[in-house]
């Protein structure tokens, strides 16, 4: 077996974080919460699991971070809908932030600074 072809359950996903690898009961223990937390951040848009051939939830690794996140909001008393758009927000912003950088990266490589 070789690092390009790789076999068994997962085909190679183990390094991809949008895999979705964890059943709802698994992804509920290792947040320390409830099924029924994961069900209303779904319901509340926050993630949404992808669904097994036989209509599980399954979540991957990202949604798991997103998913502890809102959790700590919770746990803080923020009310999960709250807790929820905050941390759609904070993603939001996350992402611009990322998408300035490289713009202005570029726009440094392309229009370099005059010489003295």
């Amino acid at each position: 077996m070789t690092a390009e072809t790789p076999t068994g359950p997962l085909g190679g996903h183990l390094d991809d974080d949008d895999y979705p690898a964890y059943t709802m009961g698994r992804a509920a223990e290792m947040l320390g919460t409830t099924q029924g937390f994961l069900r209303a951040i779904g319901d509340a848009r926050l993630i949404t699991p992808l669904r097994s051939a036989g209509g599980h939830r399954r979540y991957s690794r990202y949604q798991l971070r997103i998913a502890a996140r809102a959790r700590e909001l919770v746990d803080q008393g923020t009310p999960i809908e709250s807790a929820c758009r905050i941390v759609i927000l904070e993603d939001q912003l996350e992402e611009a932030q990322r998408l300035n950088a490289q713009y202005r990266e570029a726009a440094t490589v392309t229009d370099p600074p005059p010489a003295d």
